[in-house]
Parts: structure tokens; sequence; C-alpha cells
């Protein structure tokens, strides 16, 4: 920082002025170095794809309605099943490809014990795509 002369007068006080200079070297540098460096961030290999004519299989797959009723009985596809018969259903349905969404029907008396079963035996055997069936209209 510049504080003036070596002169003891009471007239020298301190240079209260920014030196601009080095400022400016930096920023051209920085400047420079944008410049140098933005074209090589738009570089982009070109590859020429082959053209072929495919069609997507668009079959659609039904989801599984999973009905949990308020003491705790388990509706496949509106058909009663038992837990063991569950687990079987749900492993076929885990190794289908594509695999089934599961779409959850719980009634409101349900004890979240009984959906939380049903959720950690689709998990465990491998279903990913469940969701939760609710009523749109508006709570009573």
């Amino acid at each position: 920082m510049a504080f003036g002369g070596f002169s003891q007068n009471a007239n020298s006080r301190p240079i209260a002025e920014i030196n601009m200079i080095p400022l400016i070297d930096v920023m051209l540098v920085l400047l420079v170095i944008f410049i140098v460096t933005a074209p090589l961030l738009t570089h982009a290999v070109k590859v020429d794809l082959p053209r072929v004519a495919s069609q997507i299989d668009q079959t659609p797959q039904e989801p599984v309605r999973l009905a949990i009723g308020p003491d705790g009985e388990v509706n496949w596809n509106g058909e009663s099943v038992s837990r063991e018969e569950l687990s079987l259903r749900l492993h076929t349905a885990a190794n289908r490809s594509p695999q089934p969404e599961l779409h959850i029907l719980a009634d409101q008396a349900v004890p979240y014990r009984h959906v939380a079963e049903v959720m950690a035996e689709a998990g465990r055997l491998g279903l990913t795509r469940i969701g939760f069936v609710t009523d749109p209209r508006s709570p009573r």
C-alpha cells in the first residue's frame, strides 16, 4: 500500500486510493484463459449413427391390483389369496419382463402393519414399481 513520502510533516497522510493495475492484470489473464478454454468445452465427437427402422414394443402391461381389507385379507385382482399364495404370485410377477406395476388398495381401517408386510414382501422379491390407489374425492 502507498502511504506517501518519507517526510514527517503533519501534511503527509496516507493515500487512500486503490491501485487498480494488479486487478486489471488478473482480470485480463482470466479473460485470456476463458477465451482459450471455451472452444474446448464445446468440442464433441462426431459419430455417424446407423439408420434403422424398428418398432418399440408397446404392449401395455396390466397392473396387479392388490386389495387389503380391514381384517388383513389380501385380494389379488379380486381373488382372495393366502400369504403363501401371495408370495408365490409376487415372485412370479417379479420375474416377468417387463415387471407389472403393483397397485395397492388399502382400506382406511387397515392397520399399517398389514400394508407394510405386503410392501416388504414385494420389495424383497424384487418388485420396484409399487403405488397406492386413493379416492380423489375430498374427505368427509
